[in-house]
């Protein structure tokens, strides 16, 4: 499952043994008007056609993953850049849900892939923005209306039993002074899922397949 406003695109770089392991991927759709995470995670996985399946999740999309896991059984959590429960959002994250600052965001302006990537990914992308623009497919506004507010209003107080959580230590969006409990991937940043793919790859195979 990609990060919020991404397309799965984000892990075209990703390449599993094919000998052990089917990849499918997942895409964002329009939520519902009123429409709940819960609800929507598990709309999500009615797109899932297999029994006991390994889900992964990067950024928002690590949070959906979590959220999918209380409809449909699992047989790994497995989310990358993202968090764990609510604590260990940031404190700008916590301060918007106490003043409701992020219905102040000016949403339609999102639809600036620019602005839009330093939602998404961080403050580091301003550089890159061609290269973003096809991975930043999802650009609804009902959408991203939906998601900062379900990030940011996110209910789960305490980790999943036997989540694995893949994080780097210069991650912008979700500082890891503010996480517990992960395998550190060294100079990663919020954007890693595209270019720390090579670590992932590697070691991807083996966090899976641990009991």
């Amino acid at each position: 499952m990609p990060g919020m406003a991404a397309s799965s695109t984000i892990f075209e770089n990703i390449n599993l043994p094919e000998d052990q392991f089917e990849v499918f991927l997942l895409e964002w759709f329009v939520p519902n008007d009123k429409e709940t995470l819960s609800e929507y995670a598990k709309r999500m996985t009615q797109k899932i056609k297999h029994e006991n399946p390994v889900l992964i999740g990067v950024s928002f999309g690590g949070i959906l993953v979590q959220e999918m896991s209380n409809h449909i059984q699992v047989r790994k959590l497995i989310i990358i850049s993202s968090v764990k429960s609510n604590k260990e959002l940031p404190r700008r994250m916590k301060v918007a849900k106490q003043t409701m600052a992020y219905k102040l965001i000016p949403t339609r302006l999102l639809s600036n892939v620019e602005v839009l990537a330093k939602y998404a990914f961080g403050d580091s992308v301003s550089k890159r923005i061609q290269l973003y623009e096809k991975y930043l497919k999802m650009r609804d506004k009902k959408y991203l209306d939906w998601a900062i507010e379900n990030v940011i209003l996110w209910k789960q107080t305490e980790p999943k039993i036997g989540i694995v959580h893949i994080h780097g230590d210069k991650d912008e969006v979700f500082p890891v002074k503010h996480i517990k409990d992960y395998i550190p991937v060294k100079n990663g940043t919020h954007i890693m899922i595209i270019n720390k793919y090579k670590w992932l790859n590697e070691n991807l195979p083996k966090i899976i397949l641990e009991n």
